[in-house]
């Protein structure tokens, strides 16, 4: 790991946050409440936009949303941060769940739907469990990041060259491949070596197939 992709990943340390996206001021303070009572720092919007606004997308977090908002509801802002590539753990809630709106929720990606009124030790278990889950998420978002970034230097013959290192191809295939020489093709090798800092290539290509980069 560069010192560079170090750095990304010391950054996902802090203790990770839980937001909490409803129009409902009540239901917002008792939550932060509960959550404070067990030692869970809680931040509040009173809307999807508020959120969208003034979260910070590199704190580790977790978020839960209601379902039924003004303006925007909770799967639209669901559907947002999966398209921002923000990888909180999303919770939803509502007071009008049912089993199709779960399913929606649960398909899209959120790791669970709690119907209201809650019940406050099973939130705080949620809670508790998806900490941890973000704590995991986030590392692996930054190491995810890091490497891509390290492929940005490349140009495109040497990106081409490295799709087909990740496929497992030789020199001499890669070469006929591309139409050029094994020399060429080596000498490829060695500048994406360079410019992404990689001890070996068997390593920058482990590291693309562990957090799943595409090149």
């Amino acid at each position: 790991m560069t010192a560079a992709m170090s750095q990304e990943v010391g950054e996902v340390t802090r203790e990770p946050v839980v937001h909490v996206v409803d129009d409902d001021e009540d239901l917002r303070q008792s939550l932060v409440f509960l959550l404070e009572s067990v030692g869970v720092q809680a931040l509040t919007y009173p809307d999807a936009r508020s959120f969208l606004e003034e979260f910070d997308p590199a704190e580790p977090a977790v978020v839960i949303v209601d379902v039924r908002m003004p303006v925007v509801s909770g799967f639209q802002l669901q559907e947002k941060l999966v398209e921002l590539d923000y990888p909180a753990p999303v919770v939803f809630c509502s007071a009008h769940g049912d089993i199709p709106m779960s399913v929606r929720a649960l398909t899209a990606g959120a790791v669970d739907f709690l119907e209201k009124p809650y019940q406050p030790q099973r939130m705080v278990e949620v809670v508790q469990a998806q900490l941890i889950e973000a704590r995991r998420r986030f590392a692996e978002h930054a190491e995810r990041h890091a490497v891509g970034e390290r492929l940005e230097a490349l140009t495109q013959r040497e990106r081409e060259v490295l799709r087909l290192v990740v496929e497992g191809l030789p020199s001499q295939v890669i070469a006929h491949q591309l139409g050029t020489s094994v020399k060429t093709v080596d000498v490829h090798r060695a500048r994406i070596k360079a410019k992404t800092g990689a001890d070996s290539l068997g390593t920058l290509v482990r590291d693309i197939l562990t957090h799943r980069v595409t090149v």
